[in-house]
């Protein structure tokens, strides 16, 4: 018997036959060879080779790889779910669905080993795959049967769902030019769709198209934690980043520098969703995110954010004061916008004239003068909050104070007569206030301008379907914050476990809030010049809670982990 070329490895099933007698080495190498070059499986061309029996080939591989060995001609043609994959995907791979079970599909095959097949069906579909085995020349004969019976309409492969998508933004009806029509090719533009209508349902608010040297990867960003929701064939990433280009009317010929873009999609007759849109070129490809920008979550009313009474009770009387400051603060993806165009709604009435300066606006609400702040063309944060104040605003709100000069003018509009919204980078309530003093404000203008300041954070919310009580020692439960009281009073811990209704134990996010009005004393001190030390102490002696006590309010109520909040509030 000769040996094998050290060179070149023998597919599993190549070997189990070996063992089983049904080939040589020698044998088993050539057929492996010729079957790579004609591109067919193994096993066809074992098969239309006469050298292995299509029964004995289906028996091996089904104890070498334990996969059920099936007789598909017991099957009613008319029952097998053909349409869910393409014609040229069935033919390519000589492979044919059975059966669909929830999100999994079924999928006939006679050589288990043929991964791409798997990968580009999972693709397509958006189903998991298990794979059958069955006799080839029995999966020859029912493929070629079941093929002339279908209809071979592409319209068919699209979702319910996805018919009823629209795209506002006309880059459907888009003309390219020839040597951009594959980008319009309709299973790319069927998968872009289907993306971003499956994370809208999903109530994700990033969407990561991700490309790798070998690899494509898409990831939703979930509740705040990313979490991989596709993996398209790598030789598709230069289409897909071209087809979402398209939508967001960016340029597809420039890829060397970042562009920002917007999609809008119809997604009902009331309903809308915008997309912010943001390219960034990486070392294999460009890097596209997209924002969902839904301006329903920013109506969901004030009940919703996560406020406990007094912390709801404060906000709510800082908004309804004819002037002054109200700032909002905590890391990008931490709620701060939803929390302020949650206070617009509630202000936003006939009687009452309000402007907002945002780089870029991210929800657009009927009823608000709304200006995206672009310093190249002269429309800055300072530019723009000089024309509101010649506008007779009632109320301004700035996107960000970045700088002295913003702040300046936001100082002075809070204190002639104004109400001034706006939010900072800081970790909490009193190094908001000392920020603004390292910027340059003076002392006297912070007291006297800002009414109250809020900080807040996003933790996911644990699911009311499995959540379940976690016992932890009476020390560890101390060293977290807990109090002696709080402890021997019966707390309960609850934690994690994950089922068919959440997403690994959590499903939704609540905020966690600091709110802390700017008292008399506080005031005292913020023109003494105090630092964020004692500023915080003096929060704690007036009995405003700071973020980490406020999230083990969360604790104790059941709304989320312990794990959740060490994760979000952790120094």
């Amino acid at each position: 018997m000769a040996s094998v070329n050290p060179t070149i490895h023998l597919s599993g099933l190549a070997r189990r036959l070996i063992r089983d007698g049904h080939l040589d080495e020698e044998g088993a190498l050539r057929a492996q060879t010729k079957a790579a070059k004609q591109q067919i499986t193994l096993t066809r061309y074992l098969v239309e080779q006469h050298l292995v029996g299509a029964r004995e080939i289906a028996v091996s591989a089904s104890r070498e790889f334990g996969i059920p060995l099936f007789d598909i001609s017991a099957l009613n043609l008319d029952d097998l779910p053909t349409k869910l994959v393409a014609e040229n995907l069935i033919t390519k791979h000589h492979v044919l669905p059975l059966f669909k079970r929830g999100k999994r599909l079924f999928l006939a095959v006679s050589d288990p080993t043929t991964h791409q097949a798997v990968d580009e069906i999972k693709f397509h579909t958006g189903l998991s795959i298990e794979l059958i085995l069955v006799e080839e020349n029995k999966l020859a004969a029912t493929i070629e049967q079941a093929l002339k019976e279908r209809e071979q309409d592409i319209t068919d492969l699209l979702d319910d769902d996805l018919n009823e998508l629209d795209l506002d933004d006309n880059a459907a009806n888009a003309e390219l030019d020839d040597s951009n029509a594959e980008i319009d090719e309709a299973p790319v533009v069927r998968f872009v769709n289907k993306v971003l209508l499956d994370a809208i349902n999903q109530g994700v608010s990033d969407i990561h198209f991700e490309p790798y040297e070998k690899t494509y990867r898409i990831r939703f960003r979930h509740d705040g934690v990313l979490q991989e929701a596709s993996s398209p064939p790598h030789g598709l990433a230069d289409r897909l980043s071209a087809r979402l280009k398209v939508m967001a009317r960016l340029n597809i010929a420039e890829r060397r520098v970042p562009q920002d873009g917007r999609i809008k999609l119809q997604i009902s007759k009331h309903h809308s969703v915008d997309f912010r849109v943001n390219t960034c070129p990486t070392l294999h490809g460009e890097k596209i995110v997209l924002r969902i920008l839904d301006a329903a979550g920013a109506k969901l009313g004030i009940e919703a954010l996560g406020f406990d009474e007094k912390q709801q009770k404060d906000f709510m009387e800082a908004l309804h004061k004819p002037y002054g400051m109200i700032l909002v603060t905590g890391p990008t993806g931490s709620g701060k916008t939803v929390t302020l165009y949650t206070g617009l709604n509630l202000l936003n009435s006939p009687e009452i004239n309000i402007s907002t300066a945002e780089d870029p606006v991210e929800i657009q609400v009927p009823g608000i003068n709304q200006v995206n702040v672009n310093p190249k063309t002269g429309v800055s944060f300072p530019a723009a909050l000089r024309a509101f104040l010649r506008q007779d605003p009632d109320i301004i709100m700035v996107g960000e104070i970045r700088d002295l000069e913003t702040a300046e003018i936001a100082v002075k509009a809070a204190q002639t007569g104004h109400l001034v919204l706006s939010t900072l980078h800081t970790n909490d309530a009193p190094q908001t206030l000392t920020r603004l003093a390292n910027m340059g404000i003076p002392s006297y203008n912070i007291a006297s301008s800002v009414n109250l300041i809020l900080a807040q954070r996003l933790a996911r919310k644990l699911c009311e379907h499995c959540k379940t009580e976690h016992e932890l020692p009476h020390d560890v439960l101390l060293e977290e914050g807990f109090t002696e009281e709080e402890i021997a009073g019966g707390l309960t811990i609850y934690g994690p476990v994950g089922c068919d209704q959440c997403a690994k134990g959590y499903k939704g996010r609540v905020g966690i809030f600091q709110v802390v009005p700017i008292s008399e004393e506080m005031g005292r001190l913020i023109m003494e010049g105090s630092n964020a030390m004692e500023l915080a102490e003096q929060c704690a002696r007036e009995g405003y809670n700071d973020l980490r006590r406020s999230g083990l309010d969360k604790v104790k109520q059941g709304i989320t982990s312990l794990e959740e909040i060490n994760r979000v509030t952790k120094d």
